[in-house]
């Protein structure tokens, strides 16, 4: 099969992605799966539960770009609000290996999108909610770098709770 070349955008989305999901995964290095389910912190987070609750962010935002607002119903019964909150938690039988192949199996579902979708400028309505601004309307460029500075901010905490835990740090 002949290689695509990618256009200069779509070859910076993903190595903005790919950079960003590194900074992601690198602070779970070496963490056992207690070390990646421990609060370190005043707050419910730790590395396992962000790097799950990031995947499933992107899994339905490259949702959304597929198949519109459907993908992004919030969740409306305390079943699906309990779900939402156990995406930031490791769970009795998460592991974080598990953990990691499920966010690699998400990234690589995004990058082959940014590598095929035929148009980043199209656009699908976003759902009615709050947080968003009515009759708003994302393109898939907006949601991919919405993706892209979800992952950067959770790698951020995520870099706080390594550190809390042994020391270690992403950079430096």
């Amino acid at each position: 099969m002949a290689e695509t070349t990618l256009s200069p955008e779509r070859a910076d989305l993903l190595h903005s992605l790919q950079r960003h999901r590194f900074f992601l995964r690198n602070t779970a290095r070496n963490l056992t799966d207690e070390q990646a389910g421990a609060r370190s912190t005043v707050s419910e987070l730790c590395i396992g539960g962000l790097i799950k609750h990031v995947a499933a962010t992107e899994r339905h935002w490259v949702d959304f770009i597929v198949d519109g607002p459907v993908a992004m119903r919030p969740p409306t019964d305390p079943a699906a609000y309990a779900r939402h909150a156990e995406s930031f938690q490791m769970l009795p039988g998460d592991t974080l290996a598990g953990v990691l192949a499920a966010y690699d199996e998400v990234a690589s579902r995004t990058d082959e999108l940014v590598r095929t979708l035929p148009d980043l400028d199209a656009s699908q309505p976003l759902p009615e909610a709050p947080w968003f601004e009515p009759g708003a309307r994302w393109s898939a460029r907006r949601v991919l770098l919405h993706v892209i500075a979800e992952t950067s901010q959770h790698a951020g905490h995520a870099d706080i709770i390594r550190e809390a835990i042994d020391g270690a740090k992403s950079m430096g």
